[in-house]
């Protein structure tokens, strides 16, 4: 691939990320295999980990809330920083590797919400007793905890539109995910039916390293398994999506010895690319013969996992939340052709699609094909209508 086309990229790219022609074996496989996936939005983030898998384990939302429950599969601020999911095993260098960039990002914004050192240590040290001896809290009782230690104030001040305390709790929490004192719990049931997210101990959820902590090796294993998995993609995309310097990225490329990667330029741009990953295996496999359909979220790695190059993707994703378009992306061979969103109801479910331009019967057929697929993960009936 010296000089690959458009197409080209879009296809090595499903293949890499696990969407085309190799599913993964379980949710925790293809975690492992993408280092990191955005999370923010829960449900439909599940969905991408288990379009991604093979086997018994494909579609189904089970094997991952149950991965979720246990902590394999912990989900937590890191990287830009936002939601990810991580597998257990990654998150303790990976958190290692960030935390000096997130913490010196965070000094304006705790200036702004009048949070000192001293404050945010005593903090830290109350949100570790809240959730010490296998405890699993949720935000509401952390709040409770803080504000008894007098630590909330709640005075009815705001902040740009928003309840000053409200963003002093969810800044102080992110402190103690980034110092490895929370990480996720297991979801607790309440009683409305709703499911509620809890915090963890960290060090109770996540193995120690084997050895110790290492940048060099640490960068070497970033940039090996972004370019693996996500690949073609720039030095610049890597940096954008891990929030590390492009200077970083290069060093690591340098210290894993490129670690079995080629290049490639397309349009005037270097890409990053292994070759074994984006192999279809020879011929295209039956379920991609003809138009494919996929339904990917707005946040996928198919999307989020570049900003340089994310026009080869074909389309503008994420849109705009104040807009009256539906956020997630409907992909024909790779190319952004839609956009949709799920509806639910207490015993069926509404896929509502925008498409972006006519689509042909072969088309029309692998989309309903895409939307079946949808529905089985859902363990729900699901109408397709327009948005």
């Amino acid at each position: 691939m010296q000089q690959p086309d458009a197409q080209d990229v879009r296809r090595h790219r499903l293949r890499a990320q696990r969407l085309w022609d190799r599913p993964a074996d379980d949710a925790e496989a293809a975690l492992r295999w993408l280092l990191a996936f955005q999370s923010q939005e829960y449900a439909y983030a599940r969905w991408s980990l288990a379009q991604r898998t093979g086997g018994a384990a494909r579609d189904s939302a089970a094997p991952i809330d149950a991965a979720i429950a246990t902590g394999t599969i912990l989900r937590t601020h890191v990287l830009r920083p936002t939601w990810h999911f991580v597998h257990h095993s990654d998150l303790r260098w990976l958190m290692l590797l960030s935390e000096p960039r997130l913490k010196a990002g965070n000094k304006g914004r705790d200036r702004q919400l009048g949070l000192d050192e001293t404050t945010v240590a005593r903090s830290n040290e109350l949100l570790a007793e809240t959730v010490a001896d296998g405890r699993h809290r949720t935000r509401d009782e952390l709040a409770a905890r803080l504000t008894e230690a007098g630590l909330l104030e709640d005075d009815g001040a705001k902040l740009n539109g928003a309840p000053l305390r409200g963003q002093r709790l969810g800044h102080l929490v992110f402190h103690a995910e980034m110092s490895r004192i929370l990480v996720s719990g297991t979801p607790r049931s309440a009683d409305s039916g709703t499911v509620q997210q809890t915090y963890a101990s960290f060090d109770e959820r996540v193995p120690p390293l084997a050895t110790d902590f290492d940048r060099d090796a640490a960068l070497a294993q970033l940039t090996a398994r972004y370019f693996t998995s996500r690949g073609p993609a720039s030095v610049k995309d890597c940096s954008d999506w891990s929030k590390l310097p492009q200077a970083d990225i290069r060093r690591g490329l340098e210290a894993g010895a490129h670690e079995g990667l080629e290049r490639a330029e397309a349009d005037g741009v270097e890409l990053w690319f292994s070759p074994a990953a984006g192999d279809g295996g020879g011929a295209r496999s039956a379920a991609n013969a003809g138009p494919r359909a996929d339904l990917i979220q707005c946040y996928d790695e198919y999307v989020m996992g570049y900003t340089k190059t994310r026009g080869y993707l074909g389309g503008s994703a994420p849109a705009a939340l104040s807009s009256a378009v539906p956020q997630h992306v409907l992909l024909l061979d790779g190319k952004m052709a839609g956009n949709w969103k799920h509806v639910l109801k207490p015993e069926l479910a509404e896929l509502r699609l925008r498409p972006l331009r006519a689509f042909s019967p072969a088309e029309h057929v692998a989309i309903d094909r895409a939307v079946a697929r949808y529905a089985a993960f859902l363990r729900r009936p699901l109408t397709l209508e327009p948005a």
